[in-house]
Parts: structure tokens; sequence; C-alpha cells
């Protein structure tokens, strides 16, 4: 290890989201403003409310590919779907299994939020009726947060780091941030990132939806998640996966790769409030995005772009609000040209729990490599508490250098992630 702060690049993107199996997919279908939320109906007749979601459709195919039918009895869907990102990650940036050589300076973080629910659900129920001998011997790799990258290590034969993070919303916001730390500080010279969440099942919807925080619309689903609208009812449950490569910049460089970003801040801190809400004037928030303009050793003027956490909660969207307004002041007010762009991708691709914070990350680095910056989508009616210019309904060019990504969750973790133009 050396002492020497390495500058840190995403070289690659692996996404499967509500809104497509693949980074290209999902990133047309954002810019475009389509909404990756239908009916939900995978539990509509088992007495479940018919809240709307957002699930990852047509992926086995691509999942045969990467793992054989007995593997895949062995592992739940959410470390299924951290296996797809992960591949087209990789291959996105053109690493393999002999480059780079050195595998042990190759690490793996993931931020998973709840993990196997399904099949825990399934387990208890198994115990129930048939008793404990029915209980599979892979029942407990198959649901622990640690095995979706500790599949994705075995995969690609990567010896750094490997460790999965458990910070409800925040969790892949997290992965991102201590792998971007990693890197910098010379812990690894690459870090495969990300997130990943599978957990549209009864027990989420009976308890999320208990706690009255999703989306009880009930006309088009695909209005159902909307961010900062004075309609809104709650935020869509949803599931994928997101993950990233990071890599010394100099060694992408060496190398030609195509660089997306470069990573340059991150920032955490907890509320200390409550269980489920944030605290009421933003305290953590305001704190983790302070830390991480700080560690960026940029000014908050020279943001130009936020991937808000927005999901569509009352009180959660006027707090966030209200921290952006405390922090940037007049830059956040719409009133000049250069003013700060703020959007909720989760109007599009619902929430995805644990790989939300990850998801938004790659679609921020997207969006600065791009210059243009994706929509939230359904606002109609601005709440009056929430003023400020959410990019309503249609993407927009324009010249951003730095952009934030936050990710606020259950317990008052708050996660911020600042990437640079590359």
């Amino acid at each position: 290890m050396t002492s020497k702060k390495h500058h840190v690049v995403i070289t690659g993107i692996g996404l499967v989201t509500p809104l497509g199996n693949t980074t290209q997919e999902s990133w047309q279908a954002l810019l475009a403003g389509t909404s990756g939320i239908k009916a939900q109906d995978r539990y509509a007749m088992q007495g479940y409310h018919p809240y709307p979601a957002g699930f990852v459709r047509n992926e086995q195919e691509t999942l045969d590919k990467l793992l054989d039918a007995k593997d895949q009895k062995k592992t739940d869907r959410f470390t299924h779907l951290a296996l797809i990102a992960g591949h087209e990650a990789l291959h996105d940036a053109g690493l393999s299994a002999t480059h780079p050589a050195d595998r042990t300076r190759f690490g793996t973080y993931l931020g998973v939020g709840i993990g196997g629910l399904g099949s825990i659900s399934d387990v208890v129920l198994t115990l129930e009726k048939e008793g404990p001998k029915r209980i599979s011997p892979f029942a407990i790799p198959k649901v622990i947060n640690n095995l979706a990258p500790a599949w994705l290590s075995m995969h690609h034969e990567l010896q750094g780091p490997v460790l999965a993070l458990t910070n409800a919303c925040a969790s892949s916001g997290d992965s991102l941030g201590l792998a971007f730390r990693a890197v910098r500080d010379g812990y690894a010279d690459y870090m495969m990132a990300g997130g990943t969440e599978s957990c549209v099942v009864p027990a989420s919807l009976a308890g999320f939806g208990n706690m009255r925080a999703l989306s009880s619309w009930s006309g088009d689903p695909a209005c159902a998640s909307r961010p900062f609208d004075a309609q809104r009812t709650g935020f869509v449950m949803a599931e994928g996966a997101a993950v990233l490569i990071l890599e010394r910049e100099d060694y992408a460089r060496a190398r030609g790769a195509k660089i997306y970003a470069e990573v340059v801040g991150y920032g955490a801190s907890a509320d200390a409030y409550h269980i489920t809400s944030p605290h009421p004037e933003g305290r953590g928030a305001c704190s983790a995005i302070t830390l991480a303009l700080d560690d960026a050793q940029i000014t908050p003027e020279q943001v130009g772009y936020i991937n808000a956490h927005g999901t569509a909660t009352v009180m959660g969207d006027r707090i966030e609000t209200h921290v952006i307004k405390t922090i940037f002041g007049d830059h956040a007010l719409p009133v000049t040209p250069d003013h700060l762009l703020v959007s909720s991708t989760k109007s599009m691709t619902g929430h995805m729990l644990g790989a939300a914070g990850a998801a938004e990350i790659a679609f921020t680095a997207l969006a600065l490599h791009n210059q243009k910056f994706p929509p939230t989508i359904n606002l109609e009616t601005a709440d009056p508490l929430c003023d400020l210019d959410y990019i309503p309904g249609v993407a927009r060019s324009a010249p951003v250098e730095y952009a934030l990504s936050n990710a606020f969750g259950f317990g008052g973790g708050n996660s911020v992630v600042v990437l640079k133009k590359a």
C-alpha cells in the first residue's frame, strides 16, 4: 500500500432495472421519461393490496448464461441480479479474468438493504408446514447479504476486500463511497461496487404497506411514482441491481479505458433521530452533503446537478428540498440560467431500496458523461413547499462539471457521493 492519494474513475457500468436489463436500455428509457412501473401482478391474488411496483423482467436467458441451474437454486434473486449487473460492468470496463493480473488488488463492495426476504419467508413456511428436515442446507447462504458480493468475487476471481454493506436505502451509496476511498487511499486498484435488491415480496409489501409508506395510487401504474408532486401518495417499491467498476485513473488512462466520470467526494452521517422519519431540519442530510463537498474540495456553487433521493413521500421530499436550499442557498433557486438542476429518477425506476443509491450514482455518471440530465416524470402539480427546478417531464442538456447523488435511509443513515465530469 502507498500513502499517495489516487484519482478514482468509473470505467464500467452494469444495470438491471425495471427500465431494462442493460445499462443502455435503462439509460435510454430514463432519458425518454419512460416509467418502469407496472401493475403489481405477482401477489394480487393472495389477498394483498395491488400496490404498483417495479420488476425486472425477462432476465432468465441472461442469467442462464452466467449461472447453471444447480447454483441458481442455491442463490436468491438479489444475487442473480447482482451477477447480471456485475458481468455487464466488467465487460463494459474492458476488464477480464486475466486483466488485471493481480486479483488481490481488485475488491468487491455491494450494498444490500434487506437481502433474501422472499427466501426467508419460504423457509419459515416450510418449517411450519413440513418440519426442520425439509429445510435446505443452502437456506442460510442463500439469503445472507454478503453472499451477493461473495458470488461476484468468486465469479470473477476478485481476491481483494469483499464486503456487504447494509444501511437501508443508503446501503449502495455507502458501498460506492467506501470503494472510492479504498482505491483513493491505496487499499485496492480496482473495485467492483454497487448494490442489489429483490424484495418486492408479500412480507415487504405488507410491512411497508401497513406503514403507509407505499404509493396507494389507483390510476395508471406508470403515474404512481410522483416525487415532489402535490398528488403523490408514497413511494413505489422496485427491484434491481447496479454495479460500477472504480479504477485508479492512471491505470485507466494507461490502458485507454472509457471513463464515465471521476469520483471526487463522499460524505456519510447519521440523523440520530428516528427509526423511519428523517430529522425535520435535515440535520444528518446537511452534514453528509457538507462532508462530501469538503471531501471533493469544491463549493456548493460548483455543483450543477443533484440526483435526489426523492422517494415521493411528503415528508422526505419537503425535507430534502429544505436541505438543498440550506446548503446551496440562492444557487438552488431557479432564477438564473446556471442554477442547480435536481431530479428524481425514482419517478421512473421506483425505489430499489438497497440498490437505489448505486443505480442513481450510475445515472449521474451517465448524465455527466453525456451532459444530459434525466427528468422527474409525473411532476404535474408542484408541492408549494418543493420549489426547485426538478427537470419536470423532459430530460435537459446542460454544461455541468460536478454532480451529487443523495441516498438517505431508515434509521437515519445518509450517504452522498460527488462526481466530476471526466
